[in-house]
């Protein structure tokens, strides 16, 4: 057979009738309940429950653990619904899309898009503008198909198998994605243990509970999952390295203490109880290394934004003195005792005061009383 006979037995079919480009997008277009699930579920997930005719109904999301939040969903004409964990609603959307499928054959049965599609496979043509793979044709050579496709803004022939294989491999890498223990995970489940470790002093096992939280959250800050988090949850994490930081400083580990402190912080930056508090450690992480004039900013801090007085005051007055402001100090120490604090507290603070001010104090507190 000559060349030209070969050229005849091929046939060539544009699929721009056939792609499925932005089916997603228009599916969900306009809709805010569509726009959340594909928050939570993840987007190409969805495209695989429409894709395998499940519907999904009702989604209780687990902030905490979100691999462990609960899908309902229905399936095809199927009466009742079933419930799985996103995780493992995951997985069986993904043996969907892997299942075996029969390979293409002879020509489509017609040059309409729907034959076309149906030749290629439905599947496969839903899934491509998933993952980026335009399909510009489908060709058919002696009973053998091969589609051109552009990938990475290049365009490359491929036998229509390999093409299969390609998309699947794209889902299987979803998949072990979702499967792969994430580098921020945090079981918050621990913050209780360590807040009872913290009340009873034992700060060694605050640090075993808590000590190899401070890499993950400082990468998970930076990403658009950690500024999505829940504002409960992001005080939940401050709340955890302020114990970590305090912990560390009675370790004698005041260095680390202060940059575990300063990460609190910024996890916390939105809300002011978790705030005020994280100030307040971060002052007396300064203290333990007697740099009293910054943990005296930090401890203002703490104050205006709501750290209860009674602590705070006393730390603050014990830096005024170490940086001999003995004025600032007993004014400090009295304005302690008004707020509630202990005699206890501020008793060193008020004799070491005293002792320097002297006479001069007394007639100013016999004609001014506090």
């Amino acid at each position: 057979m000559g060349r030209d006979d070969e050229t005849h037995r091929m046939k060539t079919y544009a699929l721009d009738k056939a792609r499925a480009d932005g089916w997603l997008e228009q599916l969900g277009d306009g809709s805010q309940g569509f726009t959340q699930l594909c928050e939570v579920v993840g987007e190409r997930f969805v495209a695989f429950s429409v894709i395998a005719g499940i519907r999904i109904t009702a989604l209780t999301v687990d902030p905490r653990n979100p691999d462990q939040s609960v899908v309902e969903f229905e399936i095809g004409d199927l009466p009742g619904a079933q419930r799985l964990s996103l995780g493992d609603f995951r997985e069986r959307l993904a043996q969907a899309m892997l299942s075996d499928d029969d390979p293409a054959t002879g020509e489509p049965e017609g040059g309409d898009a729907e034959a076309l599609q149906s030749f290629i496979g439905f599947r496969y043509v839903l899934l491509a503008p998933l993952y980026g793979i335009g399909l510009d044709a489908l060709k058919v050579d002696a009973g053998l198909a091969s589609l051109d496709v552009t990938i990475g803004g290049q365009r490359t022939e491929l036998p229509l198998s390999d093409f299969r294989d390609l998309v699947r491999d794209r889902v299987r890498e979803d998949v072990e994605q979702q499967r792969a223990p994430s580098p921020f995970s945090i079981d918050l489940n621990l913050v209780p243990r360590a807040r009872a470790a913290a009340k009873s002093g034992d700060s060694e096992a605050v640090a075993e509970i808590l000590g190899s939280w401070p890499g993950p959250l400082s990468l998970l800050l930076r990403t658009a999952e950690g500024q999505g988090l829940a504002p409960e949850v992001r005080a939940t994490l401050a709340e955890a390295l302020g114990m970590l930081g305090s912990a560390f400083v009675e370790l004698g580990r005041t260095e680390w203490a202060q940059e575990v402190l300063r990460l609190g912080i910024q996890w916390g930056q939105d809300q002011l109880e978790v705030s005020a508090d994280l100030f307040r450690r971060l002052g007396g992480a300064y203290v333990a290394e007697a740099r009293h004039g910054e943990a005296i900013g930090l401890f203002r801090r703490a104050l205006a934004l709501g750290a209860p007085r009674s602590e705070v005051l006393p730390a603050l007055a014990a830096s005024f003195l170490a940086r001999e402001r003995h004025i600032a100090a007993m004014l400090c120490a009295e304005d302690a005792l008004a707020a509630g604090a202990s005699q206890d507290a501020v008793r060193e603070v008020r004799t070491k005061a005293k002792e320097v001010l002297g006479t001069p104090w007394e007639r100013f507190r016999t004609r001014v009383p506090a």
